[in-house]
């Protein structure tokens, strides 16, 4: 009986101990399941087969491939003893062995650095080491991020290689941890270093100053030139004082140039830069060396639509306006006339400094074939030539020289109307006509084609208003007819005064061919024009019947007078 107390002790003491125990295994197991999931240090303690054997303090070591402790570009340094910091994935796998990983613990130290990278906006360093779709990617210490081509730099990239594997600041533009997505930006880093550079030397630049610069690439307008931290632009206009179609013909990139500053915008952080600046304007005194009326030889540098310009000196051109190329040669582009680098003869026409303009004449420097067409076919001589073109105002034909004459319309016949006898012509016709006047001044010549025969009118001789003509009927219409008198001088008697008698105011009892008398009542040589009146005549005769045979006063009746008349009338012409 005194041996149990003892024995009761010894097993409560017992049962202690082993709740100790199993509360230290516990603690144990729930202080190594908290270290899965995190990044833990431990020690090297072997390295073998490409594989680096890591102590993490398990009673259990983890094997991690050797290239994982490489960075991009550069080899494994690890020796036995070091101490690494590795991610435990799981304390055991069915190996007996942690299963750990260095890429992860480099990968979730750099995402945490990052991560405060990007929220205070710092830059943070990283090294491209390989090129995917539309990027490249960059290695962050651990991180893999992707940097857009586009972000490259501050202009398109054409070769890469230069920039691979080198240490380089970029910025973060993007971040999701959950999904491991980083977008960095190697041109935001350029772009803000050199708003910075480009703010100071911008602020220490002045007009006037003189610089020397490298050129970094050239447009159709221009070249921008690198003063250092700082680009400036280089206007086509003020490379040279000549003309300069293409900045390529005078720089190439890579070039140094010694430009001047012309003018910057602070506000915009533009500069202006010039090269012609820093050479003597040719165009001082251009106005003695270039008097008005000089002749000179120049080349001509560019053609246009309107003209041509040709280059006197070095500088100095000038421009032949398409009227001032060709004597005869009429709408025509200049490039048929001259080419580009052909030398020729030029004359001064206008000088103007201010606006930096020279007005320059070509065919002043030939003889005007209107001049020697005027010498050698005075006004008033006949000439022949080629109907070139038939217009609604009358027809161009060819001369001497290469000049044209007109014949208007009214100078075609002198009896048909213009619209009438222009028809009676073709295109390429030789004609005679007569020359009526020249204009050397305004480039014109009149012609004349009815002036080569006699003026119809010129045959009524003395006839006048009043008189009484025999004409013949060339036609009839219901408004009167047309008669012909003398040498073909047409006119027209209207209806009313066909007849004194109303009933016999009727053009349809006259026929083509009949002749009949009139009396003239206008006659407008310069018009053209004759009216007739047979009513008139009429009204004449029985007038002058009164006054030879008597009147009404003294008994005799107008019959009875004018019986008598057209019997001595009859009579008269029996005897004769």
């Amino acid at each position: 009986m005194a041996k149990r107390p003892a024995v009761k002790a010894a097993v409560e003491e017992y049962s202690a101990d082993n709740e100790n125990f199993a509360a230290l295994l516990e603690e144990s197991f729930t202080s190594s399941s908290a270290m899965e999931g995190s990044v833990v240090k431990g020690i090297v303690v072997a390295i073998e087969n490409d594989f680096a054997l890591i102590d993490v303090g398990l009673k259990c070591e983890g094997r991690v491939p050797v290239k994982e402790f490489a960075g991009p570009g550069r080899a494994a340094e690890i020796k036995v003893g070091d101490v690494v910091e590795v991610f435990l994935d799981r304390i055991e796998n069915a190996m007996g062995e942690a299963v750990i990983s260095r890429d992860k613990a480099r990968r979730e130290e750099a995402w945490e650095k990052l991560e405060q990278s990007f929220n205070a906006n710092q830059r943070v360093e990283g090294v491209i080491f390989g090129k995917v779709k539309g990027g490249f990617t960059v290695d962050l210490s651990g991180a893999v991020a992707f940097l857009p081509g586009s972000q490259v730099d501050v202009r398109p990239v054409r070769d890469i290689g230069p920039l691979m594997g080198q240490p380089t600041a970029f910025q973060i533009l993007k971040m999701d941890r959950r999904r491991g997505n980083i977008v960095v930006s190697r041109r935001a880093v350029l772009e803000e270093s050199r708003a910075e550079a480009r703010s100071e030397l911008v602020s220490n630049l002045k007009e006037g100053q003189i610089l020397d610069g490298v050129v970094k690439n050239i447009t159709d307008y221009g070249a921008f030139v690198d003063l250092g931290g700082v680009d400036g632009l280089l206007h086509v206009t003020d490379i040279a004082w000549r003309r300069v179609n293409h900045p390529s013909e005078v720089l190439s990139i890579g070039q140094t140039v010694k430009v001047q500053v012309i003018r910057v915008n602070p506000e915009t952080q533009r500069i202006s830069l010039g090269m012609k600046q820093l050479e003597a304007d040719p165009w001082e005194g251009v106005k003695s060396k270039y008097p008005v009326t000089a002749r000179f030889m120049g080349r001509v540098t560019n053609i246009t639509d309107y003209g041509a310009f040709v280059e006197l000196e070095p500088g100095v051109e000038g421009l032949v306006h398409v009227s001032e190329m060709s004597w005869t040669k009429k709408n025509v582009h200049p490039g048929k006339i001259v080419s580009t680098s052909q030398e020729v003869e030029v004359m001064v026409l206008e000088v103007d400094p201010a606006k930096r303009r020279i007005s320059l004449g070509l065919k002043q420097c030939m003889s005007n074939p209107w001049d020697a067409f005027a010498e050698k076919h005075p006004v008033g001589s006949n000439i022949e030539g080629e109907i070139k073109n038939i217009t609604e105002f009358g027809l161009f034909i060819g001369l001497d020289g290469g000049v044209d004459g007109m014949v208007h319309l009214s100078d075609l016949d002198w009896n048909k109307p213009g619209e009438q006898a222009i028809a009676e012509y073709q295109k390429g016709q030789v004609v005679q006509a007569q020359v009526l006047d020249i204009d050397v001044e305004k480039e014109r010549i009149s012609l004349g084609i009815k002036q080569l025969g006699n003026d119809p009118f010129q045959s009524l001789g003395d006839l006048k208003k009043g008189s009484v003509v025999t004409c013949t009927v060339t036609a009839v219409d219901p408004k009167g007819i047309t008669i012909a008198v003398g040498d073909g001088v047409h006119g027209y008697i209207r209806r009313t005064e066909l007849s004194r008698d109303r009933d016999e105011q009727r053009p349809d009892r006259f026929s083509v061919g009949d002749k009949l008398d009139a009396k003239i009542v206008t006659i407008d040589g310069k018009a053209r024009k004759l009216t007739l009146s047979v009513k008139a005549l009429e009204m004449e005769e029985d007038r002058k019947a009164m006054e030879q045979f008597g009147s009404t006063d003294s008994g005799a009746s107008l019959g009875d007078i004018l019986g008598a008349a057209m019997r001595k009338k009859k009579d008269d012409e029996v005897s004769e």
